[in-house]
């Protein structure tokens, strides 16, 4: 049992780790903040002075606003539905005895371990390009049209490009919850007759609840700020352009430090939004 002596040398051991996250975290939130209530503009005089809500007012009057955020909107929950689903389904998949079983589940896991700009440039040139791309070809052989992905169905295709690289995260949490399973329970309910649905449906799926919670939760906090696959694919047009990358042109391209700083600040609201409806609709498996 903990005494009070080790506790407080835990808490000094932990103060400068502590401390170094804080100052990680508030400076630039508070430079944020700070900047958001200014019209900076460094290649074009620099501090013009305060402005107080004034960008804040012209980032929201922005006709590009509310069509970002739905964007991003969409590419979460989009990313989100196939990993979960697709993650419970492989990790079922790679549960099951196979042969050469460890190599299956390194391979499987991989694409997680690919940079984001790495892995855009890959499906953008040998997949999704209209004349050389793998998917062009396979057009071809079938006798149909190619498909021009990023310009035709330029949303859906950062959602399958973006869900390419988080399905390695989901079915690897989801795997671990499910070897943590009772075999037992699941014996015995195939003993009693239950078809492979029914366990499914009433021991694995609430078995996995936990699992999906974190998943959820973990992926959308990332999810928020994608920015990479949309930099290197489309570059924010055919109705592509997120909250992240509408702030990454009102900062570079517009040099505006200002303004995109007040977009900055939407976005942490937006991502507190999220994440408390996820945690009272989602997170109250965690209570289970």
């Amino acid at each position: 049992m903990a005494t009070q002596h080790s506790r407080s040398a835990a808490r000094i051991m932990m103060a400068p780790a502590v401390i170094l996250l804080l100052g990680w975290m508030l400076v630039p939130l508070t430079m944020t903040l700070y900047f958001s209530f200014k019209k900076y503009l460094p290649l074009r005089g620099g501090d013009l002075g305060w402005v107080g809500f004034d960008n804040y007012a012209r980032f929201l009057s922005s006709s590009a606003f509310w069509p970002s955020v739905q964007a991003t909107l969409v590419i979460v929950g989009g990313v989100l539905a196939i990993t979960v689903i697709l993650g419970v389904f492989l990790a079922l998949l790679l549960n099951q005895p196979m042969w050469g079983q460890g190599i299956v589940r390194i391979l499987v896991i991989a694409p997680f371990f690919v940079m984001p700009t790495v892995s855009a440039l890959v499906w953008k040139n040998m997949f999704m390009d209209p004349v050389n791309g793998l998917f062009a070809h396979l057009w071809k052989a079938f006798g149909a049209e190619p498909v021009s992905w990023l310009s035709e169905a330029s949303l859906q295709s950062i959602i399958l490009i973006v869900s390419w690289q988080w399905l390695p995260f989901a079915t690897l949490i989801l795997l671990t919850a499910i070897q943590s399973l009772d075999s037992e329970q699941v014996e015995a309910a195939e003993m009693d007759g239950a078809p492979p649905v029914a366990r499914f449906g009433y021991i694995t799926l609430p078995h996995l609840s936990r699992a999906i919670t974190v998943v959820v939760l973990i992926q959308t906090i990332f999810l928020l700020s994608i920015f990479a696959e949309i930099f290197v694919t489309t570059q924010g047009s055919f109705g592509t352009k997120t909250l992240t990358y509408l702030i990454y042109q009102r900062v570079l391209e517009s040099q505006n430090v200002g303004l995109g700083s007040a977009g900055g600040v939407y976005a942490i609201i937006l991502a507190n939004i999220v994440a408390i409806f996820l945690m009272r609709i989602v997170g109250k498996n965690l209570d289970a």
